[in-house]
């Protein structure tokens, strides 16, 4: 019997504790395993990030020949040609199953950069290949059959979503037992992978038809119909004489919606390739495969290919605050705010001139950064947040004054809106407008409804004489085009049934007030809006006003 190549390692449950009482049984191999990254700063809703397209290529080989071994060459040279990303290897032997030679048999078939679980126990153990991190790996114990495991590993593939990789070699003897494995498999996977983990169940099934009982079992946690890969003649069977589908790649129903043609140079495969060198052509595609290999004595069965479009988050930045329109006054404290995905930090510069930027701060981690307003007086100002090439400046410029000013401020609630358009509450606004002669400062002011304080004005925030400023509940609710602040809280909780909004000073005094009915949050994101316009008269449905449903900050 020959011993596993891999090695306990202790720590898997300081690393994993969410999985810890999951993976209990877990080893890892020494040295395959490279340390994730931290996670992206910043807390984003989706809709933040742009999505991009990325191939993800998953192979299953038993592609031994000789002694069900690697040692001659013609498996390695297959899985080299035909470059997938994730590799659910069979009867993984090569020299003398030593560490250091498994890792020689993964450098030589996928490269160096690759990470690799070999199964810990058993004569002709399983394994998996990966380009992309593996976060945990092990066995489960295949209750059918003693010389290898069910050998999984759970990789941190591009984009939001892991993918738990099982690879599996099934009993020859029959298909009760096959049907029995699987059950037993589809239970595992049911007790221990994580919700929301993409699945793949790949490898050497020796299923004698594609309608076996154990493939209906396994449909309960992977897609096993159609269409299925093919070679270049179009033959979908995998054994070595090619008359049975001895091995498949299937996946869990949300990664197979997304199953894409596989591409070698000139040669497109629609459903994916069985990779039969003997009938590949022109073989310099998937060299250095020679087209014997395939035929060589002793060889198991043929390689499945299969390629997956998924999408992946690009990284994003917005410049939430100062966007545009603000009046900040010279030596006071400001909030410079933004949202960012998918960046591990961000960099902020200054221009006064809107143009010629400096640099404020840089590695920054959160969304928020304590600024104090520096001289000269300026019309033209603007932020710019950066991370290497991702970068966003302030919609349009914003003024930075003296302090004073001369004249009074008269703050007022002017537009309400509670009944949000749609289903998201992030569209709910509060508009106020400045009625008086001078600039008032907002700093420490406070928005809030019957229920809660909502929000709190930033240290810096300025109003001037005429100006408005709206505060909406979140950022994906503000109309394109409009330059509005986000809620400190995250929501307002306007109530469509009726509620109160007090606008208070810094002192907590109330500046404003009012307390509307049903009657003027009944219509879907239609807002509440002083009659005239930016008086002290009463509220009115902003349709008797306008055309428009509701302005926020003046929108046209």
């Amino acid at each position: 019997m020959l011993k596993p190549a891999g090695r306990a390692v202790g720590s898997l449950r300081d690393l994993l504790p969410l999985f810890a009482s999951i993976f209990a049984a877990a080893t890892l191999v020494a040295g395959c395993f490279p340390t994730e990254e931290e996670d992206a700063a910043g807390d984003l809703s989706p809709e933040a990030a742009t999505l991009a397209g990325t191939r993800l290529r998953l192979m299953a080989g038993n592609l031994t020949t000789g002694s069900q071994n690697y040692n001659n060459g013609e498996g390695i040279r297959i899985f080299k040609g035909t470059a997938p990303d994730i590799a659910m290897v069979q009867e993984m032997r090569y020299g003398a199953n030593t560490p250091a030679d498994i890792r020689t048999f993964v450098n030589l078939a996928f490269g160096p950069e690759f990470s690799y679980y070999r199964g810990s126990s058993g004569n002709i153990p399983n394994g998996v290949v990966s380009r992309y991190p593996i976060l945990a790996a092990g066995d489960w114990v295949d209750v059918k059959v003693g010389d290898r495991a069910f050998t999984w590993a759970r990789i941190d593939i591009p984009g939001d979503t892991h993918l738990f990789a099982i690879s599996v070699h099934l009993l020859t003897s029959s298909a009760a037992n096959r049907q029995a494995q699987s059950q037993n498999l589809v239970n595992l996977i049911n007790a221990n992978v994580p919700p929301g983990d993409w699945v793949t169940i790949s490898g050497d099934f020796n299923t004698s038809s594609r309608t076996e009982a154990a493939l209906t079992t396994l449909g309960a946690v992977v897609t096993t119909t159609g269409p299925f890969p093919a070679d270049r003649n179009g033959n979908g069977n995998t054994n070595a004489s090619r008359g049975k589908p001895y091995d498949w790649v299937t996946v869990s129903p949300g990664l197979h919606a997304l199953a894409t043609s596989t591409v070698y140079g000139a040669s497109v495969f629609p459903a994916g390739l069985v990779a039969d060198t003997r009938v590949y052509s022109p073989i310099s595609e998937i060299a250095p495969a020679l087209t014997s290999d395939s035929g060589a004595q002793y060889m198991q069965h043929m390689g499945i290919v299969r390629d997956f479009d998924i999408q992946v988050a690009l990284p994003s930045i917005h410049v939430d605050a100062p966007n545009g329109g603000e009046q900040l006054v010279i030596g006071a404290a400001t909030s410079i705010q933004w949202t960012a995905s998918n960046v591990a930090s961000v960099d902020l510069d200054y221009a006064a001139d809107g143009v010629t930027y400096s640099r404020i701060a840089s590695g920054l981690t959160g969304s928020s950064y304590a600024w104090t307003v520096p001289a000269p007086a300026t019309t033209a100002a603007r932020i710019r947040v950066s991370s290497g090439a991702t970068s966003d400046t302030s919609d349009a410029a914003f003024a930075v004054i003296t302090g004073g000013g001369g004249g009074t401020g008269d703050v007022i609630l002017n537009e309400i809106l509670a009944n949000e358009p749609g289903s998201s509450t992030a569209g709910e606004f509060i508009e106020l407008v400045n009625r008086g002669t001078g600039t008032v400062d907002l700093s420490g002011w406070r928005l809030s409804d019957a229920a809660a304080l909502r929000h709190t004005f930033a240290a810096g925030t300025t109003l001037a004489a005429g100006a408005r400023i709206t505060v909406f509940a979140g950022a994906t609710g503000i109309p394109a085009g409009v330059t509005a602040l986000v809620a400190s809280t995250g929501q307002l909780g306007l109530s469509n049934s009726g509620d109160t909004v007090t606008l208070a000073n810094s002192s907590g005094a109330s500046v404003s007030s009012f307390t509307y009915t049903s009657t003027l949050a009944g219509q879907d994101g239609v807002s509440m809006n002083r009659s005239p316009d930016g008086s002290t008269g009463g509220f009115a449905l902003h349709t008797t006003l306008s055309t428009k449903l509701s302005s926020p900050n003046g929108a046209p």
